[in-house]
């Protein structure tokens, strides 16, 4: 078996961090741009200095104001808001565990994450607080500290936004947290005259990021500052050309508790003294599209589902992409047909990218060099070997698909408090088994044909959705498909695509002789569902599990 081709002009290993913790990441960014901004949200910028001021007088409020102590769990419930990187910063800084939380969790689902890492204490904005006293009992939560939306804006906006949120929109349902401290509280408790950051080896605990659990309970990938630092290099060092330091503008529509968005739009950026643009909301588009018209934009990441939205925006393509360098897709497969109206729309190619949570995540990505969409995920970004494995662990022939296993400097250690789940995925030399199935091209790049999980089996034969998929929303009538197995008596399983028209005209058997022109028989779906919309996560990626829920049309 052949190796995977390198990135040009890149380092085959990964030795030198740029910093020995992300605290002290942001530390050197703080004395090289003080004045620059770090992010901006709902009309305000926050700069380096008050990010730094900030952070410092939460992690002071944390330690000396509430106990807590370097290793306990600290978990994050916020949407993209300037609150967000003072909190991460902050318990960063204080040599505290971050836990990323999705901020529309259930109160089931909040309970489990909550109980599962041990979590000390909850930041959570007031829109959600009803669903931490919900979750609270039978955990370990002790200190609970809420945020208003605007709490980080200056006055008199400041106390309009959180009259309107909570007033007029109704957006803060009733709830009781008796000890419950405000996040402005907190700040004022803290001392950053006084504070001092953690001396945080490299190696130790920075993040659990739990993974979408959609395979049973989600768990918690443990990532080390290590591992983040590393990851941030690495793509340091493949995407910088198109970042240039202290000048960097990146619009961030994914959530930053999701992982694509925290290591590419949070912690790159502060590594590179840019900002980010922060959206709170990315359904709305027309909102969206506004903040985008506002701002020097250089850098966009996202996902299929909202590059698909905004080629169909007709104000998106009124934008001035004159300033704009790259835009990396993630999360999900990128199809060709979005690939090609993004670049129609924008005159950029869109760079997919491959990676997963337990990788910190960046795995592979395009070259920015290429300029035109592959088809494939790219190369493996320095330092990161990459192999291709069957069932056995063996190295499969080239051209022949295989198990993507990965190894490099931002792979995690392993699964938090589940021993016999990591040792499951690691083979002995190292190597993580992602669960993808991919194939080396023979220009050497990485293509990946679907998830193990996803793969449907008709009459022995594979089949997977990626490519089924990939055919039909080359038809002028989808707007959107997704493909997944659902049970047969003659082939076991039958292919089954659920699709959202663009021409209400189009019909099942229109359809299908489009997929039979293009794909071989036992490809070709036998059941054909239309709907309004498809079920998706809070990050845009098509929950097909939800769609194997249900019967064949």
């Amino acid at each position: 078996m052949q190796d995977f081709t390198r990135h040009p002009n890149t380092p085959e290993r990964i030795d030198d961090l740029p910093a020995a913790s992300l605290g002290q990441m942001l530390a050197q960014t703080v004395a090289r741009y003080p004045d620059h901004a770090a992010c901006h949200s709902m009309g305000r910028d926050l700069g380096y200095r008050e990010l730094d001021r900030q952070s410092a007088r939460l992690a002071d409020y944390l330690t000396r104001g509430l106990g807590l102590q370097p290793g306990e769990r600290v978990a994050l419930m916020l949407p993209n808001l300037l609150q967000y990187p003072v909190a991460l910063y902050a318990v960063l800084r204080a040599g505290l565990v971050l836990v990323n939380v999705n901020p529309l969790y259930t109160a089931r689902e909040l309970h489990h994450q909550l109980a599962d890492s041990q979590a000390r204490a909850i930041v959570a904005l007031a829109n959600f607080a009803h669903v931490v006293e919900a979750a609270a009992a039978g955990t370990d939560l002790r200190h609970v500290i809420v945020t208003e939306v605007g709490d980080l804006l200056p006055a008199p906006k400041r106390w309009l936004v959180n009259a309107a949120v909570r007033y007029l929109k109704k957006g803060v349902p009733p709830y009781r947290l008796p000890g419950a401290v405000s996040f402005r509280r907190a700040l004022a408790g803290g001392d950053e005259r006084r504070w001092r950051d953690a001396n945080t080896p490299p190696d130790a605990l920075a993040i659990l990021q739990y993974t979408g659990g959609t395979t049973g309970l989600a768990k918690g990938a443990m990532l080390s500052h290590r591992n983040l630092l590393a990851n941030v290099e690495q793509a340091r060092l493949v995407l910088g050309e198109a970042l240039p330091e202290g000048k960097a503008v990146v619009a961030t529509p994914l959530p930053l508790y999701h992982v694509f968005a925290l290591t590419i739009n949070c912690l790159l950026v502060t590594r590179l003294g840019g900002c980010s643009l922060l959206i709170a909301n990315p359904r709305d588009l027309d909102g969206l599209v506004a903040e985008l018209a506002r701002h020097p934009v250089n850098a966009f990441t996202g996902v299929n589902t909202l590059f698909n939205a905004l080629t169909h925006h007709p104000g998106f393509a009124k934008l001035d992409f004159g300033r704009w360098r790259v835009a990396i897709g993630g999360g999900a497969a990128v199809q060709a047909s979005v690939a090609e109206a993004w670049q129609r729309v924008t005159g950029l190619p869109l760079l997919e990218g491959y990676g997963m949570t337990e990788a910190s995540p960046l795995v592979t990505v395009n070259s920015l060099a290429l300029g035109r969409y592959t088809g494939t995920v790219g190369l493996p970004v320095p330092g990161t070997e990459v192999q291709l494995r069957d069932d056995a662990g063996r190295p499969v022939a080239d051209g022949e698909p295989g198990e993507v296993c990965v190894r490099g400097p931002q792979i995690m250690s392993g699964y938090w408090q589940r021993p016999e789940e990591s040792a499951q995925v690691f083979h002995a030399d190292g190597f993580f088994a992602t669960g993808d199935i991919g194939v080396r091209t023979e220009d050497g790049m990485l293509k990946l044909v679907d998830r193990k999980k996803d793969m449907v089996l008709v009459s022995g034969f594979n089949v997977y959705p990626n490519e089924v998929e990939e055919v039909v929303a080359q038809h002028p009538g989808v707007r959107e498909a997704a493909c997944v197995g659902v049970p047969d008596e003659r082939t076991g399983e039958a292919v089954k695509i659920v699709v959202v028209r663009k021409d209400p005209a189009l019909t099942a058997d229109a359809l299908l002789r489009h997929c039979r022109d293009r794909l071989t028989a036992y490809k070709v779906p036998r059941h054909v569902e239309f709907r309004d919309e498809l079920p998706k996560s809070n990050v845009g990626k098509i929950l097909r599990r939800e769609l194997r829920s249900g019967e064949p049309a």
